[in-house]
């Protein structure tokens, strides 16, 4: 079977060495391309002979996988799945695996990161300091003693409201399924619209679908305390992004910690977060650690051993 990585997925020359002499012992062709492109006449070049394509969150469209007639099998070195063309997937009888789990450790971190990055304001005191500024009236908040909506309970969610209870913090959830596994660590579920209410960060972790999309939107916003502040690792389009600015901006909220967009980074110099008030914009990192990628790595060799 002819195995190609469209991308490299921090796979370094010497491993990739390493897995194409252990996909031929298995009777695989494996062809490793160690730079990231998005444009669909290079994906057709670099798929359209394959049987099984390696990819992260580049987006597959249908007319790049028509191009592509002998593909099986798409083993995705990613969670979500909604820049690939599941429609088209199903249709052709093209299967898919994610590598789900390889950085529930990694986005759970940073949520946490995020959240006290706003609450201390780390990157704007560090922009400070380098200025010769000094502290002069500032004041951060500390975690312990809010309460944190945990927005989606599943493998990060869970992990996240774990990372935000060590630092002594009432954690309450909201997911369209409860999960035993979040009661069972002593955390409550509230409908979504009490859970906006009471707190203090609200750390979203829904995959983004139709039901999801801008789920927290301009009149959820209103919901929230003024005091509150939204960390978004998800997806960018599971918060209207012009309803969170504008919020910001008129102080009807106080913070948001950003890791995601409508679109993947670089956004425009014109992008309504980019001069919100007390908004921290990371370029879509939270699962960019070396240990999630050799995670990711491993996953997708076993979903190799899966699929034969």
């Amino acid at each position: 079977m002819k195995i190609v990585a469209v991308e490299p997925i921090g796979i370094s020359e010497k491993r990739g060495e390493e897995i194409r002499k252990l996909l031929f012992q298995k009777g695989h062709d494996f062809v490793l391309f160690h730079d990231r492109v998005e444009d669909a006449a290079l994906l057709i070049e670099r798929m359209q002979d394959a049987e099984m394509v390696i990819v992260s969150n580049i987006p597959l469209t249908s007319q790049i996988l028509t191009k592509c007639p002998k593909l099986r099998f798409l083993n995705v070195a990613f969670t979500g799945l909604d820049h690939i063309d599941l429609e088209y997937c199903k249709k052709h009888n093209i299967q898919i695996r994610n590598a789900s789990g390889y950085a529930t450790e990694a986005v759970s971190e940073l949520a946490v990161a995020l959240a006290l990055d706003v609450y201390r304001k780390i990157t704007i005191l560090d922009s400070e300091i380098r200025k010769s500024g000094v502290r002069g009236t500032f004041l951060g908040t500390e975690l312990k003693g809010k309460t944190i909506g945990i927005i989606g309970t599943g493998a990060i969610g869970v992990r996240t409201a774990q990372l935000f209870n060590v630092f002594g913090c009432n954690v309450v959830g909201w997911s369209r399924s409860q999960k035993q596994e979040f009661i069972n660590l002593g955390f409550k579920y509230l409908d979504l619209d009490e859970l906006l209410k009471v707190s203090d960060i609200l750390s979203l972790h829904v995959p983004l679908t139709d039901d999801t999309y801008h789920l927290i939107d301009k009149e959820k916003i209103k919901l929230c305390k003024k005091s509150a502040i939204i960390i978004n690792t998800a997806r960018g389009n599971v918060v209207d992004i012009e309803a969170l600015a504008e919020a910001l901006n008129l102080r009807n909220i106080a913070g948001a910690g950003i890791d995601v967009y409508e679109k993947e980074p670089p956004i425009p110099e014109n992008h309504p977060l980019a001069k919100a008030q007390n908004c921290v914009l990371v370029p879509h990192v939270g699962y960019a650690t070396r240990e999630a990628f050799d995670n990711r790595i491993d996953i997708i060799l076993n979903n190799i051993d899966l699929f034969e």
